[in-house]
């Protein structure tokens, strides 16, 4: 089946067998184009499919199997459910490289279930040679094991082909009670085919992937002729990929190859398998826990295709991390994914902000924090900050020759606008006025402890409701985020300070350089880029006022005040009807989706205060500015400027979506979805509505893009972008109702 970020295939086939029919029922993947439709033992029929269902962490394929002929039974029922669990009130959970795969079958016939992957789990290429190997183990009470170990024969650490890891380990677990079989691929699918399951035999003659391809199966049969009613039986299987270590990385003790995350709590591979296999319904009721509260508040600020979207884009943000470091100092490291293999790009970690912000801030320290160690130990020149930790994911050692891509107003602005996010997201009274809805839950004794850093996992995981691994609550009260931001803040002061010094030589007119949108060219003078830089200066201000440095917030409160003033003039055309792409390309205009950064940082209030007008859709509640409250403030960027990109936005709009400037047709849907976040009700539906009909009207084998042409077959304009987490804007109407709300 096709499902990697790249499109290439990789082997997981699912069949059905009704039991004395011999009949066989390909449901997922290949499996078919081993069978014989000619054979004289079985016969090949295709089940009727019902479709798919999915959130942020389920996808369901649903089936219908007619009777055997003359039974007169009714059709048995099939589900495939697959769970990659995405549960922010636990970090141990989120760490775990494992998902679920539940087969869920109801009638009153019997009938068998067939699984089996190949070797492209454990590498790239087609010709690697790789081992394999069945455990069986028993956990007394809570019941016995058996899995596939598989693995490249040689091992090649921290190495990827075509966008695959060549080291690790894949472990296919299913329950004791299951049938297995290790073999050539198409010997093993026509014994199945032919007898309803498989025979409990090892092939041990090792060899390439695409060798008379070795595949690793199970079967698993149901009695449900026995049964007096018709009720749901099922069998859970496990995929996990476990690598040490997860990347190297320069670190401020010099190269390191940093372990995963979950080895703080598991000693072995074993102990992680069978936690997490016996944990599905904590971690699934978690998850599900995610996804209403997800749904819940996508429907009330946009419509059911903004539930979709979100749900999509959710997973593919997660499916670009892997968790490393420690409780004591968790790390989050990122791919970037099909635009290039960069490590912990800060212009990639930017957009995907608002979905970290809403669902987990802890992680999004978790992201900034490799950035910020290599960084203070002076091992990058630059007076600005990196573009990215390394040019290829999962080697992040840096650019001590300070030669990555050129985007040091891009980069320097990011960081001070993240930075900021972060810090008042530490300050809440209540549940409905956190920036995230999970970050109240949990014990609050550790968060005013001088012992503890504000970002920190528990030292002694907690339990509530008889779930167990539940991270604590953190942030607080204005005295609590406060002390908590200054502690975060002053570890990395120095580099904050630099980087704002840099944005007031270089940022209110930009020189020839890029920006995050880098497939589009080098320009000078960018209208947005410079904006960025502005709202960056302006964060270092409250940073400064949250460290007492009362003469350092008013100098950079007065340059990026004086700035923006002159920034309007440069960079809106001359009748004011639009921004410009760049101060000195009349007659053209951009997306100017610096601004929800204006407004995400509270420096907007009549979009963020209570006296927001219809600029935004109402919200319930979101978390008081460390500051103090948004309506105390005046806008920093005048209003009239959000109201004229609104009403350009409209007249701009092509058939499925704003065309990111006046250069091309493509569009960038995280871009977009900041844009709406800060624009007219009108305006911000027809964005929703056009990326929402780019979804149900156009057709790819691949995953969510964010680039793609807005006319034509809205395919895509090359590069090709897919599976990137830059998703994570999509969130950015989330994000913002949950943002800067004072509660008098």
């Amino acid at each position: 089946m096709r499902c990697t970020a790249s499109g290439q295939e990789i082997g997981f086939s699912i069949l059905a067998s009704v039991t004395n029919s011999s009949t066989v029922y390909p449901l997922l993947g290949r499996a078919y184009d081993s069978l014989d439709e000619k054979s004289e033992h079985y016969n090949i029929s295709l089940p009727t499919y019902l479709g798919a269902q999915y959130d942020a962490s389920t996808t369901n394929l649903s089936y219908t199997i007619p009777s055997p002929n003359g039974s007169g039974a009714q059709p048995a029922e099939l589900i495939l459910s697959f769970l990659s669990p995405i549960t922010p009130t636990s970090t141990l959970r989120q760490a775990l490289p494992a998902a679920y795969i539940t087969v869920f079958v109801k009638g009153d016939f019997d009938l068998s279930i067939y699984i089996d992957v190949n070797g492209q789990w454990v590498s790239g290429n087609r010709g690697s040679e790789i081992v394999w190997s069945l455990d069986e183990t028993d956990f007394k009470d809570a019941g016995k094991l058996k899995s596939w170990r598989v693995k490249r024969r040689t091992e090649q650490i921290l190495t990827e082909y075509e966008d695959r890891a060549e080291w690790g380990t894949l472990h296919f677990t299913g329950p004791e009670d299951v049938s297995h079989e290790s073999g050539t691929s198409a010997d093993i699918r026509h014994k199945f085919a032919k007898y309803g399951k498989v025979n409990n035999t090892n092939d041990e003659q090792y060899r390439a992937i695409m060798d008379e391809e070795p595949v690793f199966a199970f079967s698993k049969a149901f009695n449900l002729s026995q049964n007096a009613s018709a009720s749901t039986e099922s069998v859970l299987f496990t995929i996990t990929h476990i690598q040490d270590p997860v990347t190297q990385y320069a670190s401020a003790r010099g190269l390191t190859q940093m372990k995963p995350l979950w080895q703080s709590y598991f000693f072995s591979d074993l102990a992680l398998i069978t936690y997490h296999y016996f944990d599905y319904k904590h971690a699934a009721k978690l998850a599900a826990k995610y996804s209403a509260q997800l749904e819940k508040d996508a429907y009330a600020s946009g419509s059911s295709s903004y539930v979709d979207i979100v749900a999509l884009s959710a997973r593919q943000v997660m499916g670009a991390t892997s968790f490393s470091g420690t409780p004591d100092n968790p790390l989050l490291f990122l791919k970037e994914i099909s635009s290039n293999g960069n490590s912990q790009t800060v212009d990639v970690i930017f957009p995907a902000f608002p979905f970290f912000l809403y669902t987990n801030p802890r992680w999004l320290a978790y992201l900034l924090e490799p950035l910020l160690e290599h960084m203070l130990s002076g091992q990058y020149p630059n007076d600005y900050t990196m573009h990215d930790l390394g040019y290829h994911f999962p080697n992040l050692t840096g650019h001590a020759d300070g030669n990555d891509e050129y985007m040091p107003v891009e980069e320097c602005g990011d960081m001070l606008i993240m930075g900021l996010a972060l810090v008042n997201s530490l300050s809440y009274s209540d549940a409905s006025s956190a920036q995230s809805p999970w970050s109240i839950e949990g014990d609050v004794s550790t968060r005013d402890s001088d012992d503890v850093s504000a970002f920190a996992l528990p030292a002694t995981l907690e339990t509530r409701n008889g779930v167990l691994g539940l991270d604590s609550a953190w942030g607080g009260n204005a005295t609590v985020a406060r002390k908590q931001a200054r502690q975060w803040l002053s570890k990395s002061y120095r580099l904050w300070h630099q980087w704002t010094g840099y944005l007031v030589d270089y940022s209110l007119e930009p020189r020839n350089q890029l920006c995050t949108d880098d497939f589009a060219g080098w320009l000078a003078l960018q209208t947005n880029l410079a904006l960025k830089g502005i709202v960056g200066i302006k964060a270092m201000s409250e940073l400064a006022e949250v460290m007492g440095e009362e003469k350092e917030a008013k100098y950079y409160r007065n340059i990026s005040e004086t700035y923006v003033e002159r920034w309007e003039e440069l960079g809106m055309s001359r009748d004011g009807g639009r921004a410009k792409l760049a101060y000195d390309w009349y007659g053209s205009w951009t997306t100017l989706y610096s601004l929800y950064a204006d407004a995400v940082l509270c420096f907007h209030p009549t979009v963020t205060g209570n006296d927001t007008s219809d600029a935004l859709m109402s919200a319930s509640g979101a978390q008081t500015p460390i500051l103090g409250p948004a309506s105390k403030k005046k806008d920093f960027i005048p209003h009239h400027i959000y109201d004229t990109q609104s009403s350009w936005y409209l007249t701009a709009m092509q058939k499925y979506g704003l065309p990111l400037d006046s250069r091309h047709l493509y569009t960038k849907s995280d871009w977009a979805f900041q844009a709406a976040a800060v624009a007219s009700h009108d305006t911000r539906t027809a964005i929703l509505n056009s990326v929402a009909k780019w979804l149900n009207e156009t057709s790819t084998d691949r995953p969510f893009s964010d680039l793609y042409k807005t006319e034509e077959d809205g395919g895509f304009p090359g590069p090709d972008f897919f599976a990137r987490p830059v998703v994570g804007s999509h969130f950015a109407f989330l994000t913002l109702e949950r943002t800067c709300k004072n509660e008098s």
